[in-house]
């Protein structure tokens, strides 16, 4: 069945047939001339009426930025340009003075002089010549003739003195030379919306358009008083554009931190929180990294002042710790075979991952199993680029168990991106000083690209003897951000915190 449709008159509002009549007799014309010369109430009420104007193809709406300048300082409304005060001095000099007796009698400071004499040589007003050795300062027949009046720039002074200018009000030349100099003239920017009649809305016109007030919607007034009957109500356009509708909804990363934690709590697992800012002993020496690693140098890490100074754990630990750093202790290890220091694993970082919550939180259940997990934020020196952000999420995970192993590592890593939606994932060998035998997972983006999403692998003995863990443990520390990358079809992880909110409207929620 065929649909009735409107005349595109008649599906016009009331106040769209106002705007049009209005732009009759000026077209291109400003909302704000559209609203005075058509006696509206509201500029959002032409606004509106010409939004569904340009969608109907009946008017069309152009922006521009357009620069605004006013005095920087008021002064200049009643102060004179210094090259007009040294023009003055000169000429009671009788038009002729050396540099430095005209600058006292100008009174001027080295550095006014200097910008002075340069704007007026500038504008012809006046030559420097050597006589005899000695530079002297003589007018022109331009410099007398100034004295006479006002300069371009000056009468642009006087009007910005009054009110603000447009760019279109002065001349660009001189617009210039007042920009060029300091603190005298400052500007805004504004946007400029013009509003015209297309061919379309001259046709419309052309056929003549009744301007009367009618009703949109029925309301129980009209209908209960019969006034329905005597009103004009504007037919409904099913063509007409209609804005769309975005509901609410999380930001993309916010969605993903809460699809992992159902995926870890769905497999059993503890939620646990921990400090931004951890002592370098739990970052770094109580997972067997040496002092000197590079990691731990401040081109790497983010090293804090912390007062008062963060403490160590209880001190038998503390020289368990030392000891397999130093020779081993009982591990069976020689350790990496240096004198530890104390006062290096007591200074305080903003930790470079999660492995210093998960750790403690062992230390703190040292009986298994134990399984826990964690969705934090970790800071890094690392340069800005498609991959790389000096702030990210980490997801960790760690299992302590009899019988933990490699291949469990491998289930329980390969299950938990199956459940987040990953369809191609690789691991490959890698080397962490604490973990051994250790791997990444790599996952591969829409270009082709594989990139590495994080690390894993078995702690090794010099981790979990000093710290009397009861079983092998197996952990991973995965980056979120770019895991959202693979899985998203992203190839700059820069996307996630831009503020592009077409594309935050328009993505998937995640199921």
């Amino acid at each position: 069945m065929a649909i009735p449709v409107a005349a595109p008159s008649e599906s016009l509002s009331f106040l769209e047939k106002k705007v049009l009549l209005t732009l009759k007799g000026k077209s291109p014309a400003t909302p704000e001339e559209i609203v005075r010369l058509g006696g509206f109430k509201e500029l959002v009420e032409v606004m509106n009426a010409a939004s569904w104007l340009v969608s109907k193809g009946l008017v069309s709406m152009k922006e521009r930025v357009v620069r605004h300048y006013r005095l920087a300082k008021k002064v200049w409304g009643t102060k004179a340009l210094p090259e007009r005060r040294l023009l003055r001095a000169l000429r009671k000099a009788h038009g002729k003075a050396e540099l430095e007796a005209l600058r006292k009698r100008a009174r001027m400071s080295p550095e006014e002089f200097s910008i002075a004499l340069g704007w007026m040589r500038k504008k012809g007003w006046a030559t420097v010549e050597r006589e005899g050795g000695a530079a002297t300062v003589a007018v022109t027949e331009r410099g007398d003739a100034a004295l006479e009046g006002k300069g371009r720039d000056e009468e642009v002074i006087t009007r910005l003195a009054k009110r603000e200018l447009t760019e279109d009000e002065i001349d660009p030349a001189v617009l210039k030379d007042l920009r060029s100099r300091r603190e005298v003239v400052a500007e805004r920017d504004s946007v400029r919306r013009e509003i015209a009649l297309t061919d379309a809305g001259r046709k419309i016109l052309a056929a003549g358009l009744e301007l009367k007030e009618e009703v949109a919607q029925l309301t129980p007034e009209l209908l209960r008083g019969g006034k329905w009957k005597s009103v004009e109500i504007r037919p409904y356009d099913v063509r007409t554009f209609a804005p769309s509708i975005h509901p609410g909804k999380v930001h993309i990363l916010t969605e993903y931190i809460e699809k992992v934690r159902r995926i870890f709590l769905g497999m059993g697992f503890t939620e646990i929180s921990g400090d931004w800012v951890q002592p370098a002993f739990w970052n770094f020496d109580a997972l067997f990294q040496p002092q000197d690693h590079p990691a731990r140098d401040v081109l790497d890490t983010l090293y804090v002042d912390a007062k008062p100074a963060l403490g160590l754990p209880d001190e038998e630990v503390v020289r368990r710790v030392a000891e397999v750093h130093e020779n081993g202790g009982r591990t069976g290890s020689e350790g990496w075979r240096y004198t530890w220091d104390r006062a290096e694993a007591e200074r305080a970082v903003l930790r470079s991952h999660t492995t210093p919550v998960t750790l403690k939180y062992l230390v703190d259940h040292p009986a298994p199993p134990q399984k826990a997990f964690i969705v934090g934020r970790n800071f890094r020196r690392d340069a800005v680029d498609w991959k790389h952000l000096p702030e990210f999420h980490q997801i960790e995970g760690v299992v302590m168990e009899e019988g933990a192993s490699l291949s469990m590592l491998l289930g329980m890593i390969g299950e938990f991106y199956r459940r987040l939606g990953f369809e191609r994932i690789k691991f490959r060998p890698g080397y962490f000083p604490y973990t051994e035998p250790s791997m990444e997972p790599e996952g591969r983006l829409p270009d082709g690209r594989w990139i590495e999403l994080g690390g894993s692998g078995v702690f090794r003995v010099e981790v979990t003897s000093p710290l009397g863990l009861g079983a092998p443990v197996i952990a991973w520390g995965l980056g979120l951000e770019r895991t959202v990358m693979a899985i998203e079809g992203m190839t700059d992880i820069r996307q996630l915190y831009l503020s592009d909110i077409d594309w935050l409207r328009n993505r998937k929620a995640l199921r």
